[in-house]
């Protein structure tokens, strides 16, 4: 059985499927388990256990009951963000950007908050925050 995983709800989902299709083998090794850009549902797993899901906001919407309200919430700061380990915060940036994801803040040491931290932050194509991170040494 699964630990606590992010199922992401999505509302675009063929190019939010794409950019994780891309990028989570390469940075993480997750690989694609179920799912088609075609949606609603995909997800990706490390070693048996989910990684990432994807699945359609109308869908989940009309399960929970909440198809009548907004799909967006004013603007405000992020609640959410998805943080990965990866080897080389420089290279997997890159990876994302190439894949179409929207910079934030470019690869840095962070030793304010590790040591040994370097980090890049990113928005995948629907605005969500992702940090890259390494720890050197």
């Amino acid at each position: 059985m699964d630990a606590l995983y992010p199922r992401l709800l999505v509302d675009d989902f063929g190019p939010m499927f794409r950019f994780y299709r891309a990028v989570l083998p390469e940075l993480l090794g997750a690989q694609l388990v179920k799912g088609t850009e075609d949606g609603p549902y995909a997800n990706w797993d490390l070693d048996g256990e989910a990684v990432l899901v994807l699945f359609d906001r109308a869908a989940m919407a009309a399960v929970a009951g909440t198809s009548g309200l907004p799909a967006q919430a004013p603007a405000a700061q992020d609640r959410v963000m998805f943080a990965g380990r990866v080897d080389d915060v420089d290279k997997a940036y890159e990876v994302c950007l190439r894949h179409g994801a929207a910079p934030v803040a470019p690869p840095a040491d962070r030793p304010e908050w590790g040591p040994t931290l370097r980090t890049a932050h990113v928005r995948d194509p629907e605005g969500n925050l992702l940090e890259l991170q390494s720890y050197e040494g």
